[in-house]
């Protein structure tokens, strides 16, 4: 494996740089949209300490995906700010299920959302971002391996919490077990294109830039079937599309209208 050790060193080649990229904004992007959803929840926990809780992972999350943004503009691809805020959504690689809305209503305005689908939601995403993580350790592109390690540095944590919380709501009550559930199966149908690299999924595997799409999905049901039943004869739907391949649904366009609100106030503000 030939090592690419700065930013200019992976612009020396199209094919690198344009897998490399795209790889990036998948990262960032996943990052700044399920920390969106997590940022809804606040005030609306179940109890004080998760509130806490959730909002500093929340706030970690959004952090990560700062870290993936900057990978991109040292490749000149634009500001951090500008990429996270201004691109249209058709040019987003976060994964659909990211996107999807917390439950019914909005935060402002008589929120009715479903904590059984930020439990599923979240432990599989941090299950499926460590086993990620952990791949991009072993990087080519030598910037991209060492945010890797840092972030693992903290992420085990946001794992752990919502295993826990999967596990405390699957051995409640009926009514909570029948929730989440529901929201599995939900999941099943809609996590495909999570497990996805995109366009450049053969480019990524050969440059050694992160595994291939096979190793990370075994990797991710070795993570989770100690905690969820038969996850190996499920089969992962796409059922609105490949965000990876820029397919998104209407949710995404509320979340990123959202988040623009203050920088859209005033552009040229340092913040």
């Amino acid at each position: 494996m030939t090592k690419v050790t700065s930013a200019q060193e992976a612009m020396n080649d199209d094919v690198y740089l344009k897998a490399l990229t795209d790889l990036l904004y998948q990262l960032a992007d996943d990052d700044f949209l399920i920390s969106f959803r997590g940022s809804e929840w606040l005030g609306l926990a179940p109890h004080i300490e998760e509130d806490v809780a959730f909002s500093s992972i929340t706030q970690n999350t959004m952090g990560h995906a700062l870290m993936y943004y900057r990978l991109l503009e040292d490749l000149s691809e634009g500001e951090a700010d500008a990429l996270a805020h201004e691109r249209d959504p058709s040019s987003r690689r976060n994964a659909v299920y990211f996107e999807k809305k917390n439950g019914e209503g909005e935060y402002l305005t008589e929120p009715y959302y479903d904590w059984a689908l930020a439990v599923v939601r979240n432990f599989l995403y941090e299950s499926f971002k460590k086993v990620k993580l952990e791949a991009l350790t072993k990087s080519s592109y030598t910037p991209l391996a060492n945010i890797a390690g840092k972030v693992l540095m903290e992420q085990p944590y946001h794992l752990s919490h919502w295993k826990i919380w999967f596990k405390q709501l699957n051995n409640s009550t009926d009514e909570a077990k029948t929730k989440l559930q529901s929201r599995l199966e939900e999941a099943w149908q809609q996590f495909g294109d999570v497990l996805e690299l995109g366009e450049y999924a053969t480019e990524l595997e050969h440059f050694d830039i992160i595994s291939g799409e096979d190793d990370l999905k075994e990797r991710f049901i070795q993570e989770v079937e100690s905690t969820v039943k038969d996850i190996r004869d499920i089969s992962f739907g796409k059922a609105f599309g490949s965000g990876r391949e820029g397919d998104h649904t209407p949710d995404l366009d509320q979340a990123l209208n959202t988040l623009a609100e203050v920088y859209r106030s005033d552009e040229k503000a340092v913040w």
